[in-house]
């Protein structure tokens, strides 16, 4: 089964570029949602999302322990993951070992038995955040993005809603 990921900064189309495809993939689409409506505003985002996909979608919401539902993922289904970076926010909140937990969603990807899009933010393109806790994220954001980039089959960049291919079937487009 072929696992996709899709980057790119805010707003750049990503989450609306990654049902696309998970809706073209298969009649039984699934979304694993990471994000936690911890505020009025992700509280928003988050119905903004599923008013987007609509009644077609099943819905999972899972916000560490991804690994585990996509290893469950029933075959005929298509798996949309959205996103990783949430899901990174979550494993740091909560303490949990970030290379050991990429290991572990990397390990379920390899054996996915349904297609997997994953949805990540690229936040490196920034300037150096100035505090600690800002830096380490951004790095831990870096090293999850290119283990999954590496994993992945195919690797989408998401700029101004056009999506830039930069690895198709397993081979980067430009070397």
């Amino acid at each position: 089964m072929a696992v996709t990921l899709v980057l790119g900064g805010a707003r750049s189309g990503k989450s609306d570029h990654g049902e696309k495809l998970v809706a073209g993939m298969s009649a039984r689409p699934v979304c694993l949602a990471t994000g936690e409506a911890g505020d009025d505003e992700m509280a928003r985002r988050i119905a903004e999302h599923r008013a987007r996909r609509g009644p077609a979608w099943r819905l999972i919401e899972e916000s560490v322990d991804i690994a585990e539902v996509i290893a469950a993922a029933e075959p005929g289904s298509a798996l949309l993951v959205d996103c990783l970076t949430l899901w990174l926010s979550n494993l740091m909140a909560a303490g949990r070992d970030v290379p050991s937990a990429t290991g572990g969603l990397i390990a379920a990807l390899g054996e996915a038995r349904v297609e997997v899009v994953l949805v990540a933010n690229e936040v490196g393109l920034s300037i150096v955040p100035e505090n600690a806790l800002a830096r380490r994220f951004r790095d831990e954001a870096g090293r999850l993005n290119q283990r999954v980039a590496s994993a992945a089959d195919d690797v989408v960049f998401m700029v101004a809603g056009l999506p830039l291919v930069l690895k198709r079937d397993g081979r980067p487009i430009h070397e």
